[in-house]
């Protein structure tokens, strides 16, 4: 049978035909998606802003299958409930996302980092922990260790700050080495509550060769020496702090002071003041004048070393000390009423000041209990300030 030639002009005005109109449904097609897709978001909105938060999840989810190019608007609206608290909102939206099959791995991940700060600031630490995991070997992966480590920092898994620290330092993230001596300081406080004191000493040991100039691992060292009835070897703990942080060491001039005096030591008794003269001279403070006066009791030296300090750095607490040994020169009435003003005016000033948040207190602080930051507490009152 041949071929009809005829037959081409029927043939291909027709295949032109449904080509053609083909591409018009298409085109219609994605006109009514264009256009029911804005209705989806618009609906969305409307219930979130009448409170009707559920409804709104629900109203995205729908829009998000219709349209999967709109996971965007479900990280958004999933960062507004973490804001606002509401965490149980945050997680459904995130792990629906998870849910899809069809989302690529970076976004993937991003959801997954997500869910692990829903997780994080819900109090959820074991879930968090699971879902930063997760996070390995991703772009997130930074990000979810530094979160790892202000994790266990919270819930006091000293063990593991540890080594979370030490693999942030190895990957190049930064010096961690402060912080892992406190980590250190804290295993050898939960050691010492045991009575394992031996533990708790190489501990310590180990803090201060992670970061000599650290000041609590000496300070704590110290401490425990005092504690354990070794003075001499406390005070040579408190001389290397001396000589490594001498800005720390007003921290622990008492401490210095009674060791020296638990010694019953004339000769040791003598050297301590002299070191501590030397490190007032340097930089005077009212705890190292009142360090000195535990060694030099004597009434009129401390009335010409207040008075010196008071002419040289007028402060509250040392005319308060004044008053204390020069109080005779009042009338017996008076004194005590001058006396409580003072107490009372000084008070506030006799405060630590974290450096970071501004938050105050009346102890000294390794980690700020305001931003949750380390060695932010300058070691010196506010009125030194």
């Amino acid at each position: 049978m041949e071929f009809d030639p005829r037959w081409l002009l029927i043939v291909l005005p027709a295949a032109f035909a449904l080509g053609w109109l083909a591409s018009k449904l298409d085109t219609r097609q994605w006109k009514r998606e264009q256009r029911d897709a804005p209705k989806a978001y618009f609906k969305g909105l409307n219930l979130l802003l009448n409170e009707q938060q559920d409804k709104a999840i629900d109203a995205f989810i729908e829009a998000v299958q219709n349209d999967p190019d709109t996971s965007e608007l479900h990280f958004a609206l999933g960062n507004l409930f973490r804001r606002r608290g509401e965490y149980e909102r945050a997680v459904r939206v995130h792990q629906h996302l998870l849910a899809r099959g069809d989302l690529p791995r970076a976004e993937r991940d991003r959801a997954q980092h997500a869910l692990a700060q829903d997780f994080f600031k819900a109090g959820l630490f074991d879930r968090a922990e699971e879902a930063y995991a997760a996070l390995r070997g991703t772009a997130f992966e930074n990000e979810a260790q530094l979160a790892l480590l202000s994790l266990y920092e919270r819930s006091r898994d000293w063990r593991k700050a540890v080594e979370v620290a030490r693999a942030l330092e190895q990957g190049g993230t930064g010096s961690f080495a402060s912080r892992i001596a406190h980590y250190l300081c804290e295993l050898a406080l939960e050691a010492q509550a045991r009575q394992r004191d031996e533990e708790a000493q190489q501990l310590l040991a180990e803090a201060r060769k992670v970061a000599p100039q650290a000041a609590r691992a000496h300070v704590l060292a110290g401490q425990m020496l005092a504690r354990n009835q070794q003075p001499e070897q406390a005070m040579a703990a408190y001389s290397e702090l001396l000589a490594l942080n001498p800005e720390a060491f007003n921290l622990i001039a008492g401490d210095y002071a009674e060791a020296a005096l638990a010694t019953a030591s004339p000769e040791l008794a003598q050297r301590a003041l002299t070191t501590l003269a030397a490190r007032y001279q340097r930089a005077p403070a009212m705890p190292l004048l009142q360090a000195i006066a535990r060694l030099q009791p004597e009434p009129a030296q401390q009335r010409q070393r207040l008075a010196r300090h008071l002419r040289e750095h007028p402060t509250l607490s040392a005319a308060r000390g004044l008053l204390q040994i020069s109080g005779a020169r009042l009338g017996e009435d008076e004194a005590p009423l001058v006396a409580g003003a003072l107490d009372r005016a000084v008070r506030p000033l006799l405060r630590y000041r974290c450096a970071a948040c501004g938050f105050e207190a009346a102890h000294y602080f390794w980690q700020c209990p305001g931003c949750l930051n380390w060695d932010t507490y300058p070691p010196r009152h506010v009125e030194e300030l």
